[in-house]
């Protein structure tokens, strides 16, 4: 296993970064009526998400990564609000949506993990 230097060393943050990209791509195709609306919002939960992971890792105490992964926790949630509430406007697929949900499942479940590994 390699040694961790840096948050970018970090799948999980790796896997965040992804997400991101892929929230900016689809939310590009909301209406212009929503670019400060709902596209804002969810491009800013998106990208809270491998912030926090980032910040809290750079933090000398995995107390407090531990906190900043129960912050990105709270992101990915209001992100996948978001997403439905888009869904239901008909801003995205079921596809889409479906596809997006299944990636926060997977970043919930990795920050779960680390988050219950990290010392109190």
């Amino acid at each position: 296993m390699s040694e961790i230097k840096s948050y970018r060393d970090l799948l999980i943050w790796q896997k965040g970064i992804a997400l991101v990209k892929k929230i900016y791509l689809e939310t590009a195709r909301f209406p212009d009526s929503e670019r400060y609306g709902l596209t804002n919002q969810i491009r800013r939960a998106a990208v809270s998400v491998p912030s926090n992971i980032a910040e809290g890792q750079a933090r000398q105490h995995s107390g407090e990564f531990r906190q900043f992964l129960f912050i990105a926790l709270g992101s990915i949630a209001e992100l996948e609000t978001q997403i439905l509430i888009s869904q239901d406007l008909g801003f995205l697929s079921e596809e889409i949506s479906t596809s997006l949900q299944a990636d926060l499942l997977e970043l919930q479940k990795m920050t779960r993990t680390l988050a219950s590994r990290l010392s109190k």
